[in-house]
């Protein structure tokens, strides 16, 4: 990891699209950190793809600017040749062989690596004969990430091009991406709906929700960030009170809340005195709490604007 003093790969400052009447992002504000492994987390829609697509410059903003090392990338000869953006609905020249799509790559990224890229072929046993729009979906997913990987472009970008994989051909990825990311740093920002699954490989994540940046974190600093504690309900309460809840129920005198905020060691033991069970939540869960809320807070807003124009 690179820890705080990582330099800025991409700074994405008051970044708004809009086509017609849906508003994909919203004044959005992120940056990522150079080398460093990043997880772009969201719900379909979300934004992700619009996001990335823009820091890519393979769509404008509506307003805002997009920086990366520095520079605007929109027809930039000098930024555009050190990203790599593998999208699962990548398109190929038709008629095109795997080998094709790989000369291509060569020529287009300064620090492809053809011995990277052969052995991953032989990883994922992709066929040479075959043409690309001829293959299985998990065959196009894994040209993909071949791209992705061997390209060691400077800034890679993967939008969930290994969805077609199978679990243990995603497993693969996983650990090459690992393992050339140990001996070759870069930035990589990983969009994905498998957060448990990318929860280990990433540094850091961005939670994005209705074209708005709902979290911006190190992993580090998301463990003991909610836990759901189980029990008699008036010592949940007790343990809940003056925290965010994000889930509460109850059956009969049992209560189980998922609260928000670290666990003091004074909480701690408090929790162990009342014969609490304490259940520590999975980043996966933390982003489904936190995107509920979101959407559940927009609904409350949705509702007290039109209550207050119908009072007028």
């Amino acid at each position: 990891m690179s820890g705080n003093t990582a330099s800025t790969a991409i700074q994405v400052s008051g970044v708004s699209r809009r086509y017609r009447n849906t508003t994909a992002l919203d004044e959005v504000t992120v940056s990522f950190a150079e080398d460093q492994i990043h997880g772009l987390l969201g719900r379909n829609g979300a934004g992700k793809t619009t996001l990335m697509s823009i820091i890519t410059a393979q769509a404008w903003p509506s307003e805002g600017q997009v920086r990366v090392f520095g520079q605007a990338p929109y027809e930039n000869e000098q930024v555009l040749p050190k990203i790599c953006f593998v999208r699962e609905d990548q398109r190929y020249i038709d008629d095109s062989l795997a080998k094709h799509a790989f000369k291509a790559a060569a020529a287009a990224f300064p620090n492809w690596s053809w011995d990277l890229a052969e052995r991953l072929i032989a990883d994922f046993k992709l066929p040479q004969k075959t043409r690309i729009k001829k293959m299985s979906r998990g065959q196009r997913s894994a040209v993909g990430v071949i791209i992705g990987l061997a390209s060691r472009a400077e800034i890679t970008f993967f939008d969930e091009p290994y969805m077609g994989l199978d679990a243990v051909a995603r497993q693969l990825f996983y650990d090459r991406l690992l393992e050339d990311y140990a001996e070759h740093p870069r930035t990589i920002v990983l969009s994905s709906h498998l957060i448990d699954e990318i929860a280990h490989l990433v540094e850091n994540v961005v939670v994005i929700d209705a074209g708005k940046i709902l979290l911006d974190e190190p992993v580090e600093d998301l463990r003991g960030r909610a836990v759901t504690l189980v029990g008699k309900a008036e010592a949940v309460a007790e343990i809940s009170a003056g925290r965010e809840v994000l889930q509460h129920e109850e059956m009969g005198r049992i209560a189980r809340s998922t609260v928000l905020g670290a666990l003091s060691e004074a909480e701690r033991q408090r929790i162990k005195d009342l014969e609490l069970d304490m259940i520590p939540v999975s980043l996966q869960q933390l982003v489904i709490h936190l995107t509920t809320r979101q959407a559940a807070d927009g609904n409350a807003n949705t509702a007290l604007t039109s209550a207050e124009e119908n009072a007028r």
